[in-house]
């Protein structure tokens, strides 16, 4: 059992020396939105979007569970310019099992982003009550959210981005957001039951019998750029979601950001969340999966550590399992019922296995650095991370400087090498957050 502090003897202790780290800027592609609420107007003003909204109509608006960039605004313009229309429309929430699996959770997840009554100028309608509105070829049920099912219209809103757990031409997005969001707990449990394997295929049916059965109007596909900033917002009809939405993966591709290293020692990530990554930290980013999904991905990552949970996950630590090493305050935060109810429904339980546990943040670098093989502590190729979200401000050991320098298109030093600032207690402040000001 771990209680409140892990004791254990291991052999040479944990005073190891660790690498100076030097503060690095990774330079990507920065093409942004300047004026979101104009470029959301001027969707609006399109001829087959227009035609779509009816004076009166009760529009369900699906929003989801991750942190989008710019989230509220996006969701507040849409919900104004549905009100310019005539329309009379909500939110609810679109997101699967996330929020602990009830309705109050939910809603609270949306709040969290600032996604409410009050912001929106739009009731928000909470339930995790479905119903059946057709079925796949093989019988399999096909499940809708109570509310956006008694609507007159449904509207969805979300970014479309590389799924963390499997490959096809639509993969997280609008087409995710019609099957697996809109479906609660019930409808994501059952699909995952064919295995995320088969969902580049099953989605899309999944999508086209909702489509089919209600009033989709449209998919507001979100798109950001690598520095976790809005690039593109489009309004995608419902029925050329099939052909337009992996046009906007593929740039989603293009434009997501990436450690630019083959092959690493540790890698320290401050925080991990569902607000970053429906896996906690994105695989696209580390390059490591759970056991069960095939996966091919750089950089090569020997030991992986994770500081702390988002508030925004609100415990939910889903994804856990791919760390080597966590801390204590990490494992605090950790709830076992919001994280179950994600993980199970996903049916890849490996997601929600316990990592190493260390006191604190030292410790568990420590530990992490002092187990990689044939490597010395002085020699371990480290980076440090926010987050997999945000990978413009990293830090680099002294070892990897040497790549560093070599590639001035890809990097740019900012500080020169100092020891990590743990404070008395072990802990490390979090890397700071340096605001991109490129525009488009």
């Amino acid at each position: 059992m771990i209680g409140s502090k892990v004791e254990v003897n291991i052999a040479g202790g944990l005073d190891v020396p660790l690498p100076r780290m030097a503060s690095v800027r990774q330079k990507f592609a920065a093409a942004r939105l300047a004026d979101i609420p104009s470029a959301i107007a001027r969707e609006f003003r399109r001829p087959d979007v227009r035609a779509r909204v009816e004076p009166g109509q009760v529009v369900a608006v699906g929003c989801g569970s991750r942190g989008i960039a710019n989230i509220a605004q996006i969701v507040g313009c849409v919900i104004r310019e549905l009100q310019a229309l005539g329309a009379r429309p909500f939110v609810f929430p679109a997101m699967g099992s996330h929020g602990a699996a009830t309705a109050e959770g939910q809603k609270k997840v949306l709040e969290s982003y600032g996604i409410s009554e009050a912001s929106t100028g739009a009731p928000v309608k909470a339930s995790m009550e479905t119903v059946v509105v057709g079925s796949l070829p093989d019988g399999t049920a096909v499940h809708m959210d109570k509310f956006s099912a008694e609507a007159d219209a449904v509207v969805v809103v979300n970014r479309i981005k590389p799924h963390t757990g499997f490959r096809g031409a639509t993969e997280s997005g609008l087409t995710k957001m019609l099957s697996i969001g809109i479906g609660k707990i019930v409808g994501a449990a059952t699909y995952h039951t064919h295995g995320m394997d088969r969902f580049a295929e099953l989605l899309p049916q999944v999508r086209d019998v909702i489509v089919a059965k209600r009033n989709v109007l449209f998919g507001v596909g979100i798109v950001e750029n690598a520095y976790d900033e809005t690039a593109v917002v489009e309004i995608v009809p419902a029925q050329e979601l099939h052909q337009r939405e992996p046009q906007l993966q593929a740039l989603a591709k293009q434009l997501m950001p990436q450690l630019y290293f083959d092959e690493l020692d540790v890698l320290v990530i401050d925080e991990m969340g569902k607000n970053v990554s429906g896996a906690g930290f994105d695989p696209n980013i580390t390059g490591r999966n759970r056991r069960a999904i095939k996966w091919q991905m750089k950089p090569l990552i020997k030991k992986i550590v994770v500081l702390g949970l988002t508030r925004e996950s609100m415990g939910n630590a889903t994804g856990i399992g791919g760390a080597d090493v966590i801390t204590m305050r990490l494992w605090r935060e950790f709830d076992v019922a919001s994280t179950y109810a994600n993980i199970i429904t996903s049916m890849n339980l490996d997601g929600a296995a316990i990592p190493i546990v260390m006191n604190t943040d030292r410790e568990a670098i420590a530990l992490a650095v002092k187990t990689v093989v044939r490597v010395a502590p002085k020699d371990c190729r480290i980076v440090r991370i926010r987050n997999t979200l945000e990978l413009a401000e990293i830090q680099v050991s002294e070892p990897l400087l040497q790549q560093v320098r070599a590639q001035p298109e890809r990097f740019e030093i900012v500080s020169e090498p100092a020891l990590l600032p743990f404070d008395a207690n072990g802990t490390l402040p979090p890397l700071l957050r340096t605001p991109h000001a490129a525009a488009a």
